[in-house]
């Protein structure tokens, strides 16, 4: 199957709120765009979104349908439930690919992919990942406030994250996990805020129906604790930002300037894949942000077209 007989403005790969705003924003600027999801969001495993004014608790998949249902106010814009393996062409005509077959010439590119898991070595944490353990205490600290908290974190990271979970909870204690990155500093500063670290590596996350109810180590510590956040360990959500040429951080974020562009003439990407803000209101702002970017670059090279001097 191809779409090669149209050449679109804009192909968004990834339909998580980054690609969905970006979606919106292009289609209200009469842009022909195409959006390509594989529709296995990170946060699926999450069962609320907050932090979104108008959206606060929605759930991710509530959040998506209620996002196509309003852009489907913009008939330029369609859905792919597919997806995109290679990409070829360059700046103007991009030719994409996708496991289904189809191939689609584009424009520009907006890389919306987010980031994905690497599974943690951590026994129990999958049962209770998105119920009763979370990433980003902004997004779910609410809900854990004023509880026993257990947060799994290693190096300069325990420091900055202690800091952050005290405005919600004084009852937290820090799990390195068999790290024993911390410095003498570090380990008094902690200590002088009556915060506990434990080194061991942990055994098990010990819960029921999703509802941790303590963290027990290899030494034999068992810690009771109602909830427990982590410091996560992502990868860029595909490939291809990388296989094409763009740069990329050592953490797997997509370098871009301030307006979205990647290293690659035509690339943009928003949202988690290019930012460690995450967030889904911050993700969605930014794929605004660069559909805004994406649209003035092709009404800019359109007024400059010789047609049209």
């Amino acid at each position: 199957m191809s779409n090669m007989n149209q050449l679109l403005d804009v192909l968004i790969i990834g339909g998580g709120p980054a690609g969905l705003n970006a979606a919106l924003v292009l289609g209200r600027a009469r842009k022909n765009v195409v959006v390509i999801d594989d529709e296995t969001p990170r946060n699926w495993v999450t069962r609320e979104t907050h932090g979104f004014v108008t959206r606060d608790g929605a759930s991710p998949r509530e959040f998506r349908k209620a996002a196509k249902e309003q852009i489907a106010a913009y008939p330029s814009v369609q859905f792919a439930s597919d997806t995109a393996t290679t990409i070829t062409g360059s700046d103007g005509d991009f030719v994409v690919k996708t496991t289904q077959g189809v191939s689609y010439r584009t424009k520009k590119i907006l890389f919306a992919v987010g980031k994905k898991d690497l599974p943690l070595d951590i026994n129990g944490l999958t049962e209770v990942y998105g119920k009763s353990a979370f990433v980003c205490p902004y997004c779910d600290g609410w809900e854990l406030r004023d509880q026993a908290l257990v947060i799994i974190v290693s190096g300069d990271k325990a420091l900055h994250m202690a800091k952050v979970i005290s405005g919600w909870t004084a009852q937290y204690t820090i799990c390195t996990n068999g790290s024993n990155s911390l410095t003498d500093e570090q380990r008094e500063e902690l200590k002088r805020h009556n915060v506990t670290v434990f080194d061991a590596p942990i055994q098990s996350i010990n819960s029921e129906e999703g509802m941790v109810h303590q963290v027990v180590l290899n030494d034999g510590t068992a810690i009771p604790c109602t909830g427990v956040f982590f410091q996560p360990k992502l990868f860029t959500g595909s490939e291809l930002p990388k296989a094409i040429g763009c740069e990329i951080t050592e953490s797997g974020t997509v370098i871009v300037d301030a307006s979205g562009k990647t290293s690659v003439a035509g690339v943009y990407s928003a949202g988690d894949a290019a930012s460690e803000m995450y967030q889904a209101i911050t993700a969605a702002s930014l794929g605004a942000l660069s559909a805004v970017s994406i649209n003035n670059e092709l009404n800019f090279e359109k007024w400059d077209e010789p047609s049209h001097l």
